[in-house]
Order: C-alpha cells, then sequence, then structure tokens
C-alpha cells in the first residue's frame, strides 16, 4: 500500500535539498503514518488503518464514526477489508 493517509489523503510531497552553496537535489518529504487499530461501536468490531498522525490525534478527539462519516468511508467496508 502506497504511504497516504485513508482519512486525510496526506501523501508524500517532493521538493528540494538546499545546500550553503546553494545547490540544489531532490529529496521526498514523508507523512508520520502510523497503523492503528480503533474500536467502532456500531459494528463491535475492530477497523484498522493507516494514518497521519494528525488524523489519530482528530480521531481521538471527535470520535472514530464522526470522522469516518466526515471523509465519506463506509464503515462495514473497512471492517470487510480488514477480515478478508
Amino acid at each position: 500500500m502506497a504511504r497516504v493517509c485513508q482519512i486525510t489523503g496526506k501523501r508524500t510531497r517532493v521538493g528540494n535539498n538546499v545546500s550553503h552553496a546553494n545547490n540544489k537535489t531532490k529529496r521526498k518529504f514523508y507523512p508520520n503514518l502510523q497503523t492503528k487499530r480503533f474500536f467502532v461501536p456500531s459494528l463491535n468490531e475492530w477497523v484498522t488503518l493507516k494514518l497521519s498522525t494528525s488524523a489519530i490525534r482528530t480521531i481521538s478527539k471527535k470520535g472514530i464514526e464522526a470522522v469516518l462519516k466526515e471523509s465519506g468511508m463506509d464503515v462495514a467496508k473497512l471492517v470487510k477489508q480488514g477480515n478478508a
């Protein structure tokens, strides 16, 4: 799976390393992704997601079901993917 947050859609960005002599070479900025399990009470199931740390903070603030609804993800579909 690609390095993309399943909630926010954050992905690898491209930029430059800039030396003291102002030489520029390409580099990548990776999002801080973590694999995390969340319990969804409405389905009585665990869901495993690959999330950026900012998305994990948002989930701890708002709750998993509210964040999944905001992002337009189908909770039942995620549970089936995890069990397959």
